[in-house]
């Protein structure tokens, strides 16, 4: 329990100081690490598929890295609010928040305890807009501990409410998912989904994409 509190306030940490398109794909090395731990501390046996793609999250891991776009760091929570109702994000948000609803309000009661794919797509596109809102409250605390207060400003109020509101809602359904289905196939599912919808956020609402080559892109 412990070590989960201390990794994830380093997670928070990093969200503040590195692009969101870079921390979330690198969140596949506690892959590796979790297989190495559990082939010495459990005496799990790492099968020649584990290795396999063990290498591949290392790889991965390392393309990124070369290729991550220098991201601006906003300067205040204004800033951030800017970014945040630019058009484009604005149409991002509201197709996300569309579909959330049409499966909580339709497809869930008809498919969710058979498709996967419902209750993971609802965790995911809440977890793209946490991301964007956890990077807000991250740099509003930042500021602050600077000596430039960013508590009084309703927007960074707004940004922990979007903040808790997504948070609760991902839980609620992740809870649901591993319920009804296989924890092994929930896991890969729901992190490919969620890493792939907050690089599009992040990417749409920092302008990540302007910045990068378009073979770095590829």
């Amino acid at each position: 329990m412990v070590t989960m509190i201390v990794g994830e306030a380093a997670n928070f940490v990093a969200y503040v100081y590195a692009p969101a398109v870079l921390v979330t794909p690198l969140g596949a090395l506690s892959i590796i690490i979790s297989a190495i731990l559990a082939h010495f501390l459990l005496k799990e046996r790492v099968r020649k598929m584990g290795i396999v793609g063990c290498v591949c999250c290392i790889v991965g891991s390392v393309v990124i890295v070369i290729h991550a776009p220098q991201e601006h760091t906003p300067d205040s929570v204004q800033e951030i609010w800017t970014l945040a109702t630019q058009p484009d994000f604005l149409v991002y948000l509201a197709a996300t928040l569309s579909v959330v609803l049409a499966l909580i309000l339709h497809f869930e009661p008809r498919c969710g305890q058979t498709n996967i794919l419902v209750y993971l797509g609802i965790c995911s596109l809440m977890g793209s807009i946490t991301v964007v809102s956890i990077k807000a409250i991250g740099i509003a605390i930042k500021l602050t501990l600077e000596g430039i207060n960013q508590i009084t400003y309703p927007q960074t109020w707004f940004f922990l409410t979007v903040a808790a509101i997504c948070v609760i809602t991902q839980l609620n359904y992740l809870n649901k998912a591993l319920d009804t289905f296989n924890a092994a196939i929930v896991s890969p599912v729901y992190y490919v989904m969620f890493t792939t919808l907050t690089i599009i956020a992040s990417a749409i609402m920092f302008k990540v994409i302007c910045l990068i080559y378009p073979l770095e892109f590829i």
